[in-house]
């Protein structure tokens, strides 16, 4: 079976998209900060028939990385990289100007730097399949100037290049930023808690993961759900 490293895979979108490819028949390396809560999400995960690893801890942690691409490995080796762990920055967000500069390192860190060491950690093993793929999981904040955003969306658009680049530089690679647009998780409550409007849920966006995969189009910048342009 082919193998997937999925991070921040605890909720939200990250355990939508670990649902969505078990149900496809991909065995997975899921990872998230809180033990408890990874464990109760790959034990449901476990319940579609295949098997999950869950590695607790920070994608900061160069030692963390090290352990997921070790737990792949021992399941046969990685054929998806979805990076889906992010921090925003400050929560709630905040102007550029009340933006503590810790919290951007953080989400630097976080977002972009995590990502690519994971990449690096994991580039072995994607070289020698026959269908190795990244996915990042970007943000329209990536492309467009919404107040408040700044930090976050600066890290995110750091991100789209290094996956940009890095599809140049890994032709035989597929490399996709993926912006799956606003969902109704904890990530965006806490980013603007007074904002309770309707969002679709991260179950619903989890198919386009699936059908890039599946259908794998050229690297570059897809929206959710339409998979064409960077839209939000």
């Amino acid at each position: 079976m082919p193998v997937a490293i999925i991070t921040g895979a605890s909720k939200g979108l990250g355990r939508a998209v670990a649902a969505a490819l078990a149900g496809r028949g991909w065995d997975l390396v899921v990872d998230a900060r809180s033990a408890g809560v990874l464990e109760a999400s790959a034990e449901r995960t476990r319940g579609l028939g295949t098997r999950v690893v869950a590695v607790p801890g920070d994608v900061r942690d160069p030692a963390h990385r090290r352990a997921l691409v070790a737990a792949a490995r021992e399941l046969g080796g990685v054929d998806l990289l979805v990076s889906n762990a992010s921090a925003l920055g400050a929560e709630p967000l905040v102007r550029l100007d009340a933006l503590p500069l810790e919290g951007l390192r953080v989400a630097l860190e976080t977002n972009v730097v995590a990502a690519l060491g994971l990449v690096q950690e994991s580039l072995e093993l994607l070289r020698a399949s026959d269908a190795g793929a990244v996915i990042v999981v970007s943000s329209d904040a990536a492309a467009e100037a919404y107040e408040t955003w700044g930090g976050y969306g600066a890290s995110k658009a750091a991100l789209d290049h290094l996956a940009a680049v890095l599809a140049v530089e890994e032709p035989r690679l597929r490399v996709w930023a993926v912006d799956p647009g606003d969902m109704g998780t904890d990530l965006y409550a806490a980013a603007v808690p007074d904002d309770d409007a309707p969002r679709p849920s991260p179950e619903s966006v989890a198919p386009t993961f699936v059908r890039l995969v599946e259908e794998r189009p050229a690297s570059g910048r897809y929206a959710a759900p339409s998979l064409v342009g960077a839209g939000r």
